[in-house]
Parts: C-alpha cells; sequence; structure tokens
C-alpha cells in the first residue's frame, strides 16, 4: 500500500458544534459571497451565524421542532441559511432537486412527512401543488423570520441555542432519483456528514485562503458536503455562480482558488482552452513550455513554475485557481494531466449519497490519473465477490455511511452488510490501494451542469409504452452545446405494431416511437428528456439471465445516430 501524510484535521461532533467553531475563530472574514444588484456582497461567518441561529429559533417558535422540513431553490444565501437553520436545532432537513416536476415534489412531501417548505419564488408555481397541510416558506420571507428570531433572542430565547443535537439520529432525509422510476431516501445523520469532512481534508488541503466557485446545486449531497459545508469547517469562503453560462464570467469577479466540477466540464474547459491556443497560433510553443517545465520537481516547484509561465491561461480562470476537483462519473485521464501540464492541479474521486458522499480520493500529492483515488484514512474500501479478471463489485465500511434507506427496510438490508456498504460499482483495487473503476451498474450519465441522469429509468418508462419491446438509454457527446444528448436505442415491439398497421410503413413506425418519446418526456424532468432515437432492427444481446448486455451497445449504434442527426 501506498505511504502517506495526513492533514490535520479536527473532528466535531455535529454541523451545530462544527458552525459555531468557525464562527467564534474567523468571525469577520467572508464566508459567502453572491451576487446583488449586479455586485458580489460578501457574508461573514459571524452574521450568517446569526441568521442560522435567528431564523432556527423563529421556526422553532412557530412549531416546527422535530419536523420535516423541504428546502428547494437554486444555489443562493437563501438555501444555505435555510438548510443549516433546519438541521441544526429544528427537525430533518429534505433538500429536493429544484428541477423536479411539480408531482415529485409532492410525493417526496408525501412520503417524508414534510410540514414545510422553504422555497425560491422561481419554483412558487410547482410548490402551489403541494398539499394545503405544508406550510410555505418563501426565500422572500426569510428576512423577516429572521427578524423576528433576532428579536426572541434578545428578548431571552435560548429554545435553539440550547438545543441539544443527537449525532446519531436522521438529520438530512436526501431522495435520489432511483435507477427504476422509484426515488430511494437516504438518510443521514450528523455524524455522517462530520466524519465524512473530517476524512476527506485529511487527503486534500483546503484552508481558509480558498475560494470556492460554486456550481453544482446545493441540493445534491457531493456539493453540500464539499462545496458547503466543507468551506464553513476549513474557514474558506464560497461564491455563488449565476450559473453554468457565466462560469467564465464569475471567475474573472471572484478569483476563484478551488473549483468542485464534473467530468463534462472540466472536458470543455480544456478543450475551449486548447481551443484558444490553437486559434492563436501557439501550439507548437505552449507545448514546448509544458515539455520543458515537465522536467522540474519536486512538483510543487513545477506547478509554480507553470502557473508563471502559462500565466495568460490562468487569467482567463481568475488567476488564482489551484486545484479542480471532479466527481460523479470517470474523467478521461489525458485530460486531468492536460490541466496539470498548465499549471491547474486536477483530482477526482468516488463518491455516493450513501457514504455522505466520499469514499475514495485522490490526494494533493499522491494521486493516478487513471483511479478513483485512495480509500479515506479512517474507511475501507474492498473488492467483494472477486472476478477471475480482478474486479467485482465495490463495497465501503466507515462512519459516513448511511443509516439506510428511509422506510425501505429490505432495500437498506440488501446493500448493508455487517457494516460493509455494497455500493453496485464495479471495480479493483492495484497493489497501491487505488480504486479502478470499470463498469456502473447504475449506469449513471452526468451532465454539464452535475445532474444525474439514469437510463434505466427512461427505459422503464419506455417499456411501459405500447411499442417498445427493447430500449437502452445513452449519452451520446454532442460537442456543438458541450453536453450529451439523450439518445433511446429502441427495438421496436413489431407484433403489436403490426396489429395496429398491417402494412406498416417508415412513416407509421417513426409516429409511434416518437409518440413514446413524448409521453416519457412529459414525465420527467427537463433535463433528462430524450432528444432522439436510433431504430434498432435486432433484439438486444442479453445473457444467460436474459438481461440486457450494454457493453457496447452505445458505440456499435453511435453512427446511426450520426446519420440520422445529418
Amino acid at each position: 500500500m501506498a505511504s502517506y501524510q495526513n492533514y490535520p484535521t479536527e473532528l466535531f461532533d455535529d454541523l451545530k458544534q462544527m458552525l459555531h467553531a468557525s464562527t467564534e475563530r474567523f468571525g469577520t472574514k467572508t464566508l459567502f459571497m453572491e451576487k446583488r444588484k449586479g455586485t458580489y456582497e460578501s457574508i461573514s461567518f459571524r452574521t450568517y451565524c446569526g441568521h442560522v441561529n435567528s431564523l432556527g429559533t423563529e421556526l422553532l417558535a412557530r412549531g416546527f421542532g422535530g419536523k420535516r422540513i423541504i428546502v428547494i431553490g437554486e444555489n443562493c444565501y437563501n438555501w444555505v441559511t435555510a438548510y443549516m437553520a433546519v438541521i441544526c436545532g429544528v427537525g430533518v432537513v429534505v433538500p429536493v432537486d429544484k428541477e423536479i416536476p411539480a408531482e415529485e415534489i409532492c410525493n417526496i412531501a408525501r412520503i417524508s412527512r414534510a410540514a414545510a417548505v422553504i422555497y425560491s419564488p422561481k419554483v412558487a408555481e410547482k410548490i402551489a401543488a403541494l398539499d394545503a397541510s405544508v406550510e410555505r416558506i418563501s426565500f422572500d420571507d426569510l428576512k423577516t423570520l429572521i427578524a423576528r428570531g433576532r428579536s426572541r433572542m434578545k428578548n431571552g430565547d435560548r429554545r435553539y441555542l440550547d438545543a441539544e443535537i443527537d449525532n446519531g439520529a436522521l438529520a438530512s432525509l436526501i431522495f435520489t432519483s432511483g435507477t427504476t422510476g422509484v426515488s430511494k431516501g437516504v438518510m443521514l445523520s450528523h455524524h455522517n456528514i462530520c466524519f465524512n469532512l473530517n476524512q476527506m481534508c485529511k487527503m486534500v488541503y483546503i484552508g481558509e485562503k480558498d475560494v470556492f466557485l460554486s456550481i453544482l446545486p446545493l441540493h445534491h449531497c457531493y456539493e453540500c458536503t464539499c462545496g458547503f459545508l466543507c468551506q464553513i469547517y476549513r474557514g474558506c469562503t464560497v461564491a455563488f455562480s449565476e450559473g453554468l453560462r457565466y462560469i467564465t464570467k464569475n471567475m474573472q469577479e471572484v478569483k476563484p482558488t478551488m473549483m468542485l466540477c464534473v467530468p463534462l466540464l472540466l472536458e470543455t474547459m480544456y478543450q475551449k482552452v486548447w481551443a484558444n491556443i490553437r486559434r492563436q497560433g501557439m501550439e507548437k510553443k505552449v507545448l514546448s513550455a509544458i515539455k520543458m517545465t515537465n522536467a522540474i520537481y519536486p512538483e510543487k516547484l513545477r506547478i509554480a513554475t507553470k502557473k508563471k509561465v502559462f500565466s495568460t491561461i490562468h487569467q482567463s480562470f481568475g488567476g488564482r485557481l489551484r486545484m479542480l476537483v471532479s466527481g460523479g462519473a470517470p474523467v478521461d485521464p489525458a485530460v486531468l494531466s492536460g490541466l496539470r501540464d498548465l499549471g491547474i492541479s486536477t483530482r477526482q474521486g468516488y463518491g455516493l449519497t450513501e457514504c455522505a458522499p466520499i469514499a475514495a480520493l485522490n490526494r494533493d500529492w499522491l494521486y493516478n490519473d487513471a483511479s478513483a483515488g485512495l480509500a479515506t484514512p479512517d474507511t475501507l474500501l474492498d473488492i467483494y465477490d472477486l472476478q477471475d479478471d480482478g474486479t467485482g463489485e465495490i463495497r465501503f465500511k466507515g462512519d459516513n455511511v448511511m443509516l439506510g434507506y428511509y422506510e425501505m427496510p429490505e432495500e437498506t438490508a440488501r446493500v448493508i452488510k455487517n457494516g460493509w456498504f455494497y455500493t453496485g460499482d464495479l471495480g479493483y483495487l492495484d497493489e497501491k490501494g487505488f480504486l479502478f473503476i470499470t463498469g456502473r451498474k447504475k449506469n449513471v450519465i452526468v451532465t454539464a451542469n452535475g445532474k444525474n441522469i439514469f437510463p434505466e429509468e427512461l427505459e422503464t418508462y419506455l417499456g411501459r409504452t405500447n411499442f417498445v419491446k427493447e430500449s437502452v438509454v445513452v449519452g451520446y457527446m454532442n460537442e456543438k452545446k458541450h453536453d450529451y444528448d439523450i439518445v433511446a436505442l429502441i427495438y421496436p415491439d413489431y407484433e403489436r405494431l403490426r396489429e395496429k398497421y398491417p402494412t406498416l410503413t417508415a412513416e407509421q413506425l417513426d409516429l409511434e416511437l416518437q409518440r413514446a418519446i413524448a409521453g416519457v418526456n412529459a414525465m420527467v424532468q427537463s433535463y433528462k428528456r430524450i432528444e432522439s432515437y436510433v431504430l434498432c432492427e435486432e433484439e438486444f444481446p442479453k445473457n444467460t439471465s436474459r438481461k440486457i448486455k450494454r457493453a457496447g451497445l452505445a458505440e456499435r449504434e453511435y453512427q446511426k445516430y450520426l446519420n440520422k442527426k445529418r
């Protein structure tokens, strides 16, 4: 196994203790930066903690103690204030994706027994569909609620400040899109989250001088833990991006030192850098400079030198960017090493919501670009049911493993056995302990803005339509939009089609398949919509269990997809 040294970290009992400790230490230092009236404004640790305590006090005064409260909306100061106020002394926070349909929000509210929803005005129309028993609190109301809570505290109300946290109890309930169209509620405790923060910060240095640009959605465990709670923990700053279209502009404004990404975003950034280099006719010069600087040792000095040599490139990212961390899916190793050739350190990790979320991570100075990383320091990664080729199912054991799936004891028992969480992903460990993922049973497609699309969900819906016998949903890269086209490979139910159309024509077949896709698209979030289909004339290959063998299918049908686009 590889040898390494951990960065010193503190393990807090709960997030409330963590917030107060950081507030005491960092006080007036900027914690959040948010665009208001065209300019980024700063909010300090002390101000934020005061707002959290005041809002929590008012929520308790309104009878929400011990209740489940949904938080839904875009990344913003109101979101992080509501989240922390709920989880640090009121009840259970339920972060929800603002993009999901109103019907699914209603479903989550019903399943979780939510007493209230704190929401952005941008999703007000969806919230209107909730049952009348769920109290609505708009982000626009928070300023008033905070003022009232502050007044209560001045008058001696300490119920929120003195509220005790059970760090082993349910604190955050996160609903993940199920691969069969059924959402699972992942139950996380304060200890799960605090332990995960402690572990990942032993592996990658994050300090009080760091500024993060928050791009990925906060309702997702990855961004919430690693791009919001971590920054409170380590005393750094979070600046909220205005959206994917404004990343370049926002980077110039806030000059971030670190960013969390998904592979597609990393790859797009890298491609744009090289496109600009070629446009300026600088390719040979840059390649020569890369070769020269790659000969410099140790790595710290090499990176520092590259920042100076490629200063123009660094200025396009704000001038201070030192590291990009990617999650959600494997990254092309050439992109990771290519960015590092230009002086931008890049690391990838492996995580799941069920692990709060980090299970493996490449370290600052010990990494493998082809690997998902090493197990976090005080946890275990193992390969179960080892096959002849050395691969098997990845399983994980650590204090960050979830409490279980909400009200799904059988499903919980299926994935958690003797403390091990069975991930459903396939891979192997090398002799140094690096994890390599060879396949994902979930077959997740991660979009440019960090959205997860589970093909099986869409395939389930397609299978319920009249004329689709088999389908496999894949993501094909669209270079023009720097994102995936979601494409359904479809083998039609010709028998049923010919019952309706005895002399079936190509036009009639296309009409029915388009109708099937439109029906599915009407049921799912906009980012999950199927954009096109590829007609498959034969049944998909299957294994002995009659399950479709997905490997190679996307590649096999790719030319058909290209021909159809032309």
